[in-house]
């Protein structure tokens, strides 16, 4: 298999992405200012009665690209090649099967993010991280000693400090929370309102999530912005359309 070879500091994410020809994408995308497949920027809408530039407000999401994280951002462990990564997802996602999922816009924190609309949802997506998360453990370094004392050192709940000592990650199984990030992180209430007022009028336009593919993204240095590498298409028929579309992609993401 040809195609890139980062080193050893780059890392890599399972992430939801809605397709590329879908309005969600297009929306996110423009959203946040970069289209994270293309690599181009976007130019960001203004919402009415916001002070400062979208840009502004969406500095940190724009980094990571339009997502919802179901493995969260990792470096290979030793002997752990980027083709071992794309197998073991590629075939992860040929067992999936694909859903609708209804969101809305509200606060997480000092973000605002798309979130499940209903409880239903929310437990079908934080299925398919769990499997996710089950599937490509095995390929992740482990943490060292100073970078695990470093994370512990977060305020954590004890459950949390348990499912990061075990899976890297605190924010994992029951206490995984589904978002894509429409923010960075906003003192200013009036300004998360407005932003949650804007993406509430076009969201029952867009309609549901269709979650049918997740995506490989790829962080290639420390502070780069992370890429959409690979998308992995859901379920039956997607070996199919995966070979089809799979040369352009990995020429396209050298």
């Amino acid at each position: 298999m040809s195609g890139p070879a980062w080193g050893a500091d780059a890392r890599f994410a399972l992430y939801y992405a809605p397709s590329r020809e879908s309005a969600w994408w297009q929306a996110g995308s423009t959203w946040l200012g970069r289209d994270a497949q293309s690599g181009e920027r976007c130019a960001q809408p203004q919402p009415p009665g916001l002070a400062r530039p979208l840009a502004a407000l969406t500095d940190a999401p724009r980094r990571y690209g339009w997502h919802g994280t179901l493995v969260a951002p990792f470096t290979l462990g030793a002997g752990v090649t980027q083709h071992d990564v794309l197998a073991a997802a590629r075939a992860w996602a040929l067992t999936q099967r694909a859903f609708a999922l209804p969101v809305e816009a509200a606060t997480l924190g000092d973000f605002v993010a798309l979130r499940p609309a209903d409880e239903h949802g929310e437990a079908r997506i934080r299925e398919l991280a769990s499997s996710a998360l089950q599937s490509l453990d095995g390929l992740r370094a482990r943490a060292s000693a100073a970078d695990l004392q470093r994370r512990l050192a977060a305020p954590l709940s004890e459950r949390q400090r348990a499912l990061l000592l075990q899976w890297g990650y605190p924010y994992v199984f029951d206490e995984f929370r589904f978002h894509m990030t429409l923010s960075s992180s906003l003192a200013d209430a009036g300004e998360r309102a407005t932003l949650i007022a804007w993406w509430r009028e076009r969201t029952p336009a867009l309609g549901p999530l269709a979650v049918d593919q997740a995506a490989l993204f790829v962080e290639r240095a420390p502070g780069e912005a992370f890429a959409l590498w690979q998308p992995l298409p859901f379920g039956p028929g997607a070996q199919h359309r995966d070979r089809k579309d799979r040369q352009h992609h990995e020429v396209s993401s050298q």
